[in-house]
């Protein structure tokens, strides 16, 4: 599908306007999130692979120029639209960086008409993957040491939203995915068990667990919950110790329904016993990262979790309060003084400061020639200058790692699920004045 015309009507109705009155100087706009829902004490940057891609590609194509024409716009704009390539510089914070509302993630420098026709594009795109990896990470935070994978594609919002959901999800730290295209698109480990209609489909439970094992020897996983939780954990255990004479060994099973902690406990009392005692269990159905607090509170024998709706829709909070607005044209600073939604103006950067432990202590947004003149290495790097990219592209390991990296250094009551805790962050001088001729007015 092309992405040409996933943009809002105004934004091309602008564009027009902008094309037939010589409004065409160099804008910048910025992305950004006004405020942090409840709980939310950090958000995870997210999407700008995707971003770039949208970027590099874009053009109108002869069906939807047409398309445009019937609707009624004029030839000068469908003579623009026929030309269209985006020419613009980009600012961004690296994926897997961890950031705070007012923060820009990422600065759109381009024509006017340009940085206004991606807009709706940029914002979808952002949203989304910010939205579930900061769901995510906080279910490592919840349950960590466990393997955590990705099983929402199946209850997605689309398959787009379930192929990112995958990899914000691996990004933020977890292991794996059941999404198979996920895998062969991002790279991203793919793994699975079976499905309940699976054992239905046998004549027995263990005529099922027999032909899973035999069929995909390879550390295969058991879905135990389809009759008789306890019985079917009996049955596992005797396979294991009958399939390891052979050379097979079973990694484990998988629970989907029921009391985890209690199931659990059983389940792994009866390997134990049974002389299986290196088979895993995991479970799945209903999880997020309140319910994997309560699990590993109380200290349960369980490796590892399949997440799925409650991640990939972001169940409690299913949107954020984000934007995209103009803060410079033709290099004047522009501002919105609207109630409750106000910007700031000029391009902006984010410094970000340590403590004696290593630590974050403080981030503080400034404008770019501020940061310019700063001793500190500003967060948002340029990616993409005049259209072409002059970044390196990542891995996604590297971004994994990245995460990793900065929730070492996030201080202990900014990783609570919990609780609201709001982090420091200040503007410079230049800023302030903007914010108290705001308010004056």
């Amino acid at each position: 599908m092309n992405e040409s015309l996933l943009t809002d009507f105004y934004q091309l109705t602008m564009a027009e306007i902008y094309i037939k009155k010589g409004l065409l100087k160099k804008a910048s706009f910025e992305f950004f999130i006004r405020r942090r829902p409840e709980r939310r004490n950090f958000f995870i940057a997210a999407g700008l692979e995707k971003i770039i891609e949208y970027l590099k590609e874009l053009k109108f194509q002869q069906d939807e120029i047409d398309f445009l024409r019937e609707r009624g716009f004029s030839k000068e704009l469908i003579d623009y639209l026929k030309k269209f390539r985006f020419q613009g510089d980009v600012w961004a914070l690296p994926e897997g960086t961890i950031f705070f509302e007012n923060e820009p993630v990422i600065r759109v420098e381009a024509p006017l008409p340009q940085a206004q026709i991606v807009e709706t594009r940029i914002i979808n795109i952002l949203h989304f993957q910010i939205l579930i990896a900061s769901k995510a990470v906080r279910c490592v935070l919840s349950a960590p040491n466990k393997a955590l994978i990705d099983f929402g594609l199946r209850r997605a919002h689309g398959f787009e939203a379930g192929l990112y959901a995958a990899r914000s999800c691996y990004l933020a730290g977890f292991i794996a995915t059941s999404t198979v295209e996920a895998g062969r698109l991002f790279k991203i480990p793919i793994t699975g068990t079976m499905a309940h209609s699976f054992i239905l489909a046998h004549e027995s439970e263990e005529a099922a667990f027999r032909n899973f094992i035999e069929t995909h020897p390879e550390n295969p996983i058991l879905l135990i919950d389809t009759f008789d939780t306890i019985k079917a954990a009996y049955l596992a255990a005797k396979l294991y110790r009958e399939y390891l004479k052979n050379g097979i060994k079973i990694k484990g099973v998988r629970i989907d329904s029921g009391n985890y902690i209690e199931l659990s406990k059983k389940v792994r009392k009866i390997f134990d016993s049974q002389g299986a005692k290196e088979m895993m269990i995991f479970c799945s159905g209903g999880l997020d990262e309140y319910k994997l607090k309560e699990l590993t509170k109380n200290d349960v024998p369980i490796d590892g979790f399949g997440l799925g709706t409650l991640i990939d829709t972001s169940s409690d909070v299913p949107f954020l309060d984000c934007a995209y607005k103009m803060v410079e044209y033709d290099g004047t600073p522009k501002m919105k003084f609207s109630k409750g939604k106000a910007t700031l103006p000029f391009k902006k950067q984010i410094m970000r400061y340590l403590n004696k432990e290593g630590l974050f202590s403080h981030d503080i947004i400034c404008t770019s020639k501020e940061a310019e003149n700063s001793n500190n290495q500003g967060l948002l790097v340029e990616v993409m200058r005049g259209g072409k990219l002059i970044a390196k592209g990542e891995g996604i390991s590297v971004i994994r790692d990245r995460v990793k990296e900065q929730l070492s250094s996030l201080p202990h009551e900014l990783k609570s699920i919990t609780n609201s805790c709001a982090y420091d962050v200040k503007f410079s001088s230049k800023l302030k004045g903007a914010i108290n001729s705001e308010v004056k007015a």
